[in-house]
């Protein structure tokens, strides 16, 4: 049973490699990995394959980047031959990137089975480009992986019948913890001058903060209050930095002295940034979730979440790209006064033998 797996960008990769591991103990189920070329560049790409032991792809597609109707397109163009080729028996896509959803439409029109891991979580907002790729990938697909149960029900309220949904935990938490230790003994503490607990965490990308003047504005006034009072790590997205210079802020950015910014990192530098972090700063998804995990306060810099567990239970507060709020918050956490939580208990590290568990069943008994 061929099972083509797509990745495309950032996310993505930390989400793939435990599946990859776990086909590993099945000799008839044969995954082909497809990289979409989404994100093409060392620090966005290629350190993850490195560092995750993920194999090099058997197939790359290198769309590269343009808009989202020009990206999709290429991705699809691309796989649709690919697929044509290498005659894969399921597609198996991960997350919500242009990559999953431009694939998933491609199998859906040829017939071939797709397989969603992370699916139905929602935001409810559809400005996100995000949202709109969940959406439309869970309605196409034949197995729908789920983080929580929270996203169950959110397919059955969209008609999704009851026999496509499983339950098998986040499995980009499998990563992290897999990972943990090992992330912890990075040397990039002592590159940076950093001591444990001595700084903030930041990323920042989503194109309603960085691609809107005032409201990028927002937010780096937030970070200049804030850096006066500890150090802040940016870890800088190409996008940021290319906004930051078009709206000529790289004199407010510079004269932050306690503002530290690097490049893209590597998932075990980012990851050993992160776990020894005070808190963090960020507009990601995966971030939510992993310092829900690791129990470290996460200040999200959005008006809403497709993650409300980690606001209900964990250690995620909303404070989207309001000055004030952002500071009033980081200034709580440095009081001691931050939040902490839990996250749910089938978050352990083993939604990678679920999730191949199940298939390899549906494989023998015939339903592929």
């Amino acid at each position: 049973m061929k099972i083509a797996c797509i990745v495309g960008a950032r996310p993505n990769f930390m989400k793939i490699a435990p599946i990859l591991v776990e086909f590993k103990k099945y000799p008839n189920l044969d995954p082909l990995l497809i990289h979409t070329g989404q994100h093409y560049d060392y620090e966005m790409s290629q350190v993850f394959f490195d560092e995750l032991d993920i194999p090099k792809p058997d197939v790359y597609l290198n769309v590269g980047s343009g808009s989202h109707a020009v990206q999709t397109a290429k991705i699809m163009m691309a796989f649709e031959e690919t697929v044509n080729e290498h005659k894969p028996d399921l597609v198996l896509v991960v997350g919500d990137v242009n990559s999953t959803m431009a694939c998933a439409i491609v199998s859906a029109k040829l017939c071939i089975p797709v397989i969603h891991v992370e699916a139905g979580i929602r935001s409810f907002d559809k400005t996100m480009p995000e949202e709109v790729n969940r959406i439309l990938t869970d309605v196409i697909s034949d197995y729908l992986f789920t983080p929580i149960e929270e996203a169950n029900e959110n397919l059955r309220k969209e008609g999704i019948s009851e026999d496509k949904i499983f339950l098998v935990g986040d499995i980009m938490i499998d990563t992290l913890l897999k990972y943990k230790e090992k992330a912890s003994s990075s040397k990039i503490l002592n590159e940076l001058g950093l001591e444990k607990q001595s700084y903030a965490i930041m990323t920042l990308h989503r194109p309603s903060n960085v691609d809107v003047r005032p409201n990028l504005i927002n937010i780096l006034d937030a970070v200049d209050a804030i850096q006066q009072k500890i150090k802040i790590v940016l870890a800088i997205h190409p996008r940021t930095r290319a906004r930051i210079k078009e709206f000529g802020l790289e004199d407010k950015v510079s004269g932050m002295k306690n503002l530290i910014i690097t490049d893209p990192l590597g998932y075990l530098e980012f990851m050993g940034l992160t776990i020894n972090a005070k808190f963090a700063l960020t507009d990601s998804g995966g971030m939510q979730t992993e310092t829900t995990v690791l129990n470290i306060p996460c200040l999200t810099m959005r008006e809403n979440t497709e993650r409300p567990e980690t606001l209900r239970d964990g250690t995620n507060t909303l404070v989207g790209n309001d000055t004030k709020l952002i500071i009033e918050e980081s200034m709580k956490i440095l009081d001691e006064k931050g939040k902490s939580g839990t996250y749910p208990k089938i978050w352990d590290g083993h939604t990678a033998v679920r999730v191949v568990d199940i298939l390899y069943k549906q494989v023998r008994s015939g339903k592929f």
